[in-house]
């Protein structure tokens, strides 16, 4: 543990869905000065998020569901086009994101290899989001996919090509974060080609 941070009290705000804590601690500071310092932190728990993809058609599969915080803050309809994911409850990182992946999206996957892990929200949320990459094919699908439907999901499944995904990002069309790091990872990576403009 960090010997400059000494948590004084925890108080818990809002226990409703997930858990929103008040968190009072002294911060020594690099001039030795201590700080008395409050923050909120919001316990959501840690999640993992795959983004699929076929090198043969040059397809990702994406995600599209309505997000109430998005709706809230700008996006008129507040339906946000997404890498499948979601929370790892009580499984490992990879047992959830093939949960994930065979609900929300109706492909069944063996293989999945996870390529880097990030805090998405650092200044207010504690989750750390595991990112895993897999190949698909179409004898992969065993359903239509759309979510757990005790959870109210309500999830499209989308086929897009490789190189209109790359543009959504540049056009607006796409904004969630882990969506574009993973797209991105794809690009840096080469697991999919980019079709080089005439």
């Amino acid at each position: 543990m960090n010997p400059n941070v000494h948590v004084i009290a925890e108080e818990v705000l809002s226990d409703n869905w997930y858990t929103l804590k008040k968190i009072t601690f002294d911060y020594r500071r690099a001039d030795g000065v201590v700080e008395r310092q409050a923050r909120e932190a919001y316990d959501r728990g840690n999640g993992a998020v795959i983004l699929l993809y076929n090198p043969t058609t040059q397809r990702v599969i994406l995600t599209r569901q309505f997000r109430m915080p998005t709706y809230l803050n700008g996006n008129a309809t507040g339906m946000l086009i997404e890498a499948c994911a979601g929370l790892l409850d009580e499984d490992d990182a990879e047992a959830c994101i093939k949960r994930e992946t065979e609900e929300e999206t109706g492909y069944k996957i063996q293989e999945v290899r996870k390529v880097f892990e990030a805090y998405m929200s650092p200044g207010s949320v504690t989750e750390i989001l595991h990112f895993f990459v897999a190949e698909y094919t179409p004898t992969m699908k065993t359903s239509e996919g759309g979510g757990h439907h005790d959870e109210q999901e309500n999830i499209e499944v989308l086929e897009v090509p490789f190189a209109e995904a790359l543009e959504m990002i540049r056009d607006g069309r796409i904004k969630d974060a882990k969506t574009i790091l993973l797209l991105q990872y794809a690009q840096l990576h080469e697991l999919l080609k980019v079709p080089v403009a005439a």
